[in-house]
């Protein structure tokens, strides 16, 4: 299982379109996905004070785009990285995560 966080509207846009893609597709060539112990670091980096986050449950092995693990130089791990959208049988699950 990977995961990403993205806000209640993108995953809205998902439903409409069928398929998840981040912003980051366009702009970095992937989607920016994390392990399960890696998200909490991911929050706290990058969410802080931003409302209407959700968290998805992602079958990497469901994923029909290709799924590597790269390093992030800036945290020295390694993370989960989707170069193509994905396909919204491939999420699990979708938990609302609350705002501090």
């Amino acid at each position: 299982m990977i995961y990403h966080v993205t806000t209640q509207t993108a995953w809205s846009h998902a439903i409409e379109k069928g398929f998840f893609e981040a912003d980051s597709l366009a702009t970095e060539g992937f989607i920016h996905m994390s392990q399960e112990h890696q998200v909490a670091g991911v929050l706290q980096r990058y969410y802080q004070n931003v409302p209407d986050l959700l968290l998805l449950h992602v079958d990497e092995n469901a994923i029909t785009a290709e799924v590597k693990f790269e390093l992030a130089p800036s945290v020295n791990e390694l993370f989960p990285h989707v170069f193509g959208t994905i396909n919204l049988d491939a999420v699990l699950k979708v938990e609302s995560i609350p705002t501090p």
